[in-house]
């Protein structure tokens, strides 16, 4: 065994100054008689110490009567915590009667500068969210100099339910203030910030965590990521020596909150490894020193015992070496008479997996003994046990911060299905899965989905989770990344979606486009489906976009596909071409040369002769060669003839000719 110390540990300043200062209170006014509202610090070993000094700790329910009953020569010593402003009005009332009392005031440094951002900057046009435990009395206290609405909040996740739910837009009018008790966790209170940063532009965010409370997190954070154990000493009812006690517990499993060495388990007593020591800011050096020793003693003892012969009993955790694997069990060398045994039962919920594909000689493995018989040799071990006990807390650590977890979901349930992820079945309610109402939920069995732990029954270690919420946040996000990289004239390959009779909908990757009649071919259409079907891959680009109205306009023809451009690519004046008569006019016929593009054959370039209609020489759908006679590339006309071609000498069309031959005609 190894024993590491933390460097910060120990009475902080704030709670060193409020002791010194009791203790010399006690030596210095043995005439008065001195009250505590609460405990001066929540250690109960300091206050026993100094309850044995004559000092009184006073309840607030109390101080009514003990203010009745109290006399003249009193001291109220207010607690590290602070009080309500109702405590020290009545505080100050009694010295005003009694000017031989007097108040001393041992507020938190830190605590009493919350009171002063709650005095400057709340009103009745703010709203004031304060992170913390709402029984705690430093939370009462600081509620109590906050004007307007406010309400208290555990963490980040009660601050989102209560948003989705909709139970803060009664205050959305208002300006959002945020501050955290002293000893919140920081990891918690960024995530707030940057939630509420989003919903409130305007809000004033105050980080009001103590920097001491910050830094032990951060150590301890790191230290109990490195230790096979940890004691937290300290005592039970001290916010900050918990929440130190929350973040070792989600790093390492094996953290144990102690406030004397008398209440070290003997499990960590002859744990094998690194053991960490780590103290809240109200614990006294000389108990951490107490545990130092204990602990330090008993590290020749564990090694002595990690190398004696082991005696292995039902429900012992024990750390072993694979040896083999078969189809259907593991051996395990667990340094023991008996031999360890693993089958696939006992290791995973999932029938579908291999040990070979889990497990291989040499291995280190982790488990609980189910079943030991000394007279077969064998220890039935249960990995799946150990895994469970070892992955609650990040199950709980999930539920905190909020992480996305992934699991195979096992079996459809009455109400749902069941995912197993981290060793653990975590239930996915219905309404939470992407299945529809009355759909059926089997179809989900042996996939894998990404979740979030939504619910928490800590009595019964059941945990809910919701896929729907991981794909509504993945939607937003991937909403969010298409609207701030989209630009006009960007291309995008997409499907059609559906039709309507004025375009085609186009899904673009989680978002819809649409290409009007008019952008999807340079030729006349009636409906969309004359060019695309509904599935059909469509490459696109952006025209237009509305953000604020969800619209994205997108074009499908492009000067490439334009059939005048194909045209003058490929003919010019006096090239003779096959064309198809697509309709007469009493002045002549319009046929077509390439799809999109049709030309105009006068009546008087039909024949070698004078026609009194089109007709009698044409028909629609013909085809027939004729000459081109004319590009108009500014209003993208073409005039063609046949005469050309009958009579070499003909030249174009003129305008004079054409007056002439209607004039001869009207004769």
């Amino acid at each position: 065994m190894k024993i590491k110390t933390a460097e910060y540990a120990g009475f902080c300043f704030g709670v060193k100054r409020a002791v010194d200062a009791v203790s010399e209170l006690v030596d210095s006014r043995p005439d008065a008689k001195i009250h505590t509202i609460g405990q001066l610090i929540h250690n109960p070993a300091v206050t026993k110490k100094l309850s044995e000094k004559g000092v009184v700790t006073v309840r607030e329910n109390e101080l009514d009567r003990v203010l009745a009953e109290a006399p003249a020569r009193s001291v109220f010593v207010v607690r590290t915590h602070g009080v309500p402003l109702s405590i020290k009005e009545k505080l100050a009332a009694f010295v005003q009667k009694n000017p031989e009392s007097e108040i001393l005031d041992m507020t938190c440094p830190f605590v009493a500068k919350i009171y002063k951002i709650m005095d400057d900057n709340t009103n009745d046009d703010t709203f004031t969210v304060l992170l913390g435990d709402s029984r705690h009395p430093e939370v009462i206290g600081i509620s109590s100099h906050i004007k307007g609405s406010y309400r208290v909040f555990a963490d980040c996740g009660e601050i989102e339910s209560a948003y989705h739910c909709g139970e803060l837009h009664d205050f959305e009018s208002k300006r959002t203030i945020l501050a955290s008790q002293t000893t919140h966790n920081l990891a918690d209170y960024q995530k707030t910030k940057k939630f509420l940063e989003k919903l409130y532009t305007n809000g004033l965010f105050f980080d009001t965590i103590c920097n001491v409370t910050e830094t032990r997190q951060i150590e301890v954070d790191a230290l109990s990521r490195e230790c096979d154990g940890m004691l937290i000493v300290g005592g039970a009812e001290s916010s900050n020596t918990k929440k130190l006690f929350d973040i070792s517990r989600g790093n390492c499993p094996e953290t144990y909150l102690v406030e004397s060495a008398a209440d070290i388990p003997s499990s960590i007593k002859t744990m094998t490894g690194t053991v960490g020591i780590a103290a809240g800011a109200s614990t006294p050096g000389y108990i951490i020193e107490e545990v130092q020793n204990t602990m330090s003693e008993q590290e020749n003892f564990a090694q002595l015992l990690e190398e004696s012969f082991k005696t292995l009993n039902t429900g012992d955790t024990v750390r072993g070496i694979v040896t083999s694997v078969s189809g259907t069990e593991v051996h395990v060398d667990i340094g023991s008479k008996v031999t360890g045994i693993l089958t696939l039962e006992n290791v995973t919920e999932d029938p579908q997996a291999k040990l070979e594909d889990m497990f291989k000689v040499g291995d280190e493995v982790e488990a609980i003994a189910v079943r030991v018989s000394d007279i077969d040799g064998i220890a039935t071990l249960s990995k799946k046990k150990i895994d469970a006990h070892n992955n609650w807390s990040k199950i709980l650590e999930a539920k905190e911060t909020g992480a996305v977890l992934e699991g195979k979901v096992t079996e459809a349930v009455k109400g749902g299905v069941i995912v197993y992820a981290l060793s653990q079945r975590v239930f996915i309610p219905a309404s939470q899965t992407p299945v529809p109402k009355d759909g059926d939920l089997s179809t989900l069995v042996g996939t894998k989905q990404r979740f979030k732990i939504i619910d928490i029954k800590e009595e019964r270690r059941r945990a809910v989770g919701s896929i729907r919420v991981v794909a509504r946040e993945e939607r937003k996000a991937q909403l969010e990344k298409f609207w701030s990289e989209i630009e006009i004239g960007k291309h995008y390959t997409g499907k059609v979606k559906s039709l309507t009779s004025y375009g085609a909908f186009i899904d673009l990757g989680g978002i819809d486009g649409m290409v009007h009649n008019s952008e999807l071919s340079w030729l006349r259409i009636s409906s969309p489906k004359d060019v695309v079907s509904v599935g059909d891959t469509l490459e696109v680009f952006v025209k237009d976009f509305d953000r604020e109205k969800n619209r994205i306009s997108l074009g499908y023809k492009t000067e490439e596909n334009n059939p005048w451009k194909l045209f003058t690519d490929k003919y010019n004046v006096d090239d003779v071409v096959p064309v198809t008569i697509v309709s007469m006019m009493p002045f002549g016929a319009f046929a077509q040369i390439i799809p999109g593009v049709d030309g105009l054959i006068h009546i008087s370039q039909i024949a070698d002769r004078k026609l009194a209609s089109p007709s009698e020489v044409l028909t629609k759908g013909q085809v027939v060669d004729a000459k081109i006679t004319d590009i108009d590339t500014e209003n993208c006309k073409v005039s063609l003839s046949i005469r050309a071609l009958l009579n070499k000498d003909a030249d174009g069309v003129s305008e004079e000719d054409i007056a002439a031959y209607e004039v001869s005609g009207n004769e």
